[in-house]
């Protein structure tokens, strides 16, 4: 029996992120969007997904998605079969970067939520080509709809968020770095890093995808993930 497959969404996007790979794997298995808007730490989002989900799943977050994702494997490694973690980092942030947060916190709660939109999705964060502004206008119109509270927590759990090194060096399922070429807020030498922690994990550099393949590269996601499904679940040591 195939297990479900549970995608976590990247900040401020929903389950239209994930909308090509839903409507191809949803025909032969249980497909579910994890929420990702409450709460304003990962343990906490990683804690309300896990009472809403089947006892064993495999898991694929997106970005703070695959954060999210990493805080699960960390708390319930018996429950994850397998994981695909797309453009994300499992490092915490430092003092430094987490402080380069505030000034967004400032301009959202200062009603100037477009502003920071524009300044906080630029179009060079995803791959060159006609589908950019395209893809662009799809991660805005989805940050509109969450709004400026879900902006606000999203950004504390960001900032808060526990280095994940650790959970991953312990991982013994089959697991997918995947990113893409392009993505210059987590570049492809981080996946590179990530996919070395990982036992047995594949790496996937995706050459016409920037930040969010799942929308850029949707048919090269979906392959790479079908070849991670298709994997047995128990890996030798």
């Amino acid at each position: 029996m195939r297990e479900p497959l549970l995608f976590v969404p990247g900040m401020m996007c929903d389950a239209r992120v994930f909308q090509p790979q839903v409507a191809h794997f949803s025909a032969r298995r249980t497909v579910m969007v994890a929420c990702v808007t409450q709460g304003e730490r990962i343990e906490e989002m990683a804690s309300a997904i896990l009472l809403d989900s089947p006892q064993k799943f495999a898991l694929a977050g997106l970005s703070m998605g695959g954060i999210v994702a990493m805080e699960i494997l960390r708390r319930a490694p018996e429950r994850v079969t397998r994981i695909c973690l797309m453009d994300t980092n499992p490092l915490a942030e430092t003092p430094h970067s987490a402080a380069a947060y505030e000034p967004m916190i400032v301009g959202i709660k200062a009603g100037r939520m477009g502003d920071v939109l524009r300044r906080f999705l630029t179009p060079d964060c995803l791959a060159p080509g006609p589908q950019r502004m395209q893809v662009l206008g799809q991660l805005q119109a989805m940050a509109e709809s969450l709004g400026p509270d879900v902006f606000l927590r999203q950004i504390r759990a960001l900032q808060r968020r526990r280095d994940q090194q650790a959970a991953l060096r312990k991982a013994k399922v089959p697991a997918l770095v995947l990113c893409g070429a392009h993505d210059s807020l987590t570049p492809v030498k981080r996946h590179e890093f990530m996919a070395g922690l990982i036992p047995y994990a594949q790496l996937a550099v995706l050459e016409a995808a920037g930040h969010v393949p799942s929308l850029e590269a949707p048919e090269a996601v979906i392959a790479a993930l079908e070849t991670w499904l298709s994997q047995p679940y128990v890996l030798r040591a």
